[in-house]
């Protein structure tokens, strides 16, 4: 791999981990919000948090735009990001478009835990915050973590949203999606072709760990 390549990948790396970390905590309370309570609302939620997953990302990529734009609704209020055409804008757009596999993955985790279990922690006099942290999280960490994986991993591809927000700058924003397509454009097969093979082993390894963990977990239940 070129320097220029290496670079790529590397950018890729930090923005889908940075997409991750800011995406993970949030989607992880949603996914346990919708698999253990009953609430007014409740089908809105899955509704919003899912709409990435169906919606073009490019029409994903807009609605950020307008919302970070310098006319947009946070500039109206005072609040200047100054994220667009940055790698801050990449994270924000891959965040956005991993979170609905975040939320549905930690959702299944979650309801894989026997809630007789969480009752049996609360009788023995744990609250419900101890018995998250003692009880349902180790028990669903499996799932949890299979959770990020895949964010993670569409993250790693995201294309779409993020050039519409953040561009395609070389060196900048040029992540392997983006950079695939640039290559593509200019004819450099070969770079294309490269920078294919490393998303096609990035992607392929993150989907082997999670149903790995997935499975795992399944196995654990089973006993």
């Amino acid at each position: 791999m070129s320097a220029d390549s290496l670079s790529i990948l590397w950018l890729t790396i930090r923005i889908a981990t940075a997409a991750t970390f800011f995406v993970g905590i949030p989607g992880i309370a949603i996914g346990y919000l919708l698999a253990r309570y009953d609430f007014r609302g409740k089908s809105l939620v899955s509704a919003l948090t899912g709409l990435p997953l169906v919606l073009p990302p490019t029409a994903v990529g807009l609605l950020l735009l307008r919302l970070f734009a310098f006319d947009g609704p946070l500039n109206a209020m005072g609040i200047d990001l100054d994220v667009l055409l940055t790698w801050r804008a990449a994270v924000v757009a891959s965040a956005v478009m991993s979170l609905p596999l975040v939320v549905r993955t930690a959702r299944v985790a979650f309801d894989g835990v026997d809630p007789r279990l969480e009752s049996m922690s609360r009788t023995l006099g744990h609250g419900r915050m101890r018995t998250l942290f003692g009880t349902t999280l180790p028990l669903a960490r499996r799932g949890l973590i299979a959770a990020l994986i895949l964010g993670f991993t569409r993250a790693l591809g995201e294309f779409g949203a993020t050039v519409t927000v953040a561009g395609n700058i070389p060196g900048k924003t040029q992540t392997l999606a983006s950079g695939i397509s640039a290559a593509q454009q200019a004819g450099d097969d070969a770079r294309a072709t490269m920078l294919m093979s490393v998303a096609l082993v990035l992607g392929f390894a993150a989907i082997l760990s999670a149903e790995h963990l997935s499975r795992r977990r399944g196995e654990s239940s089973a006993r």
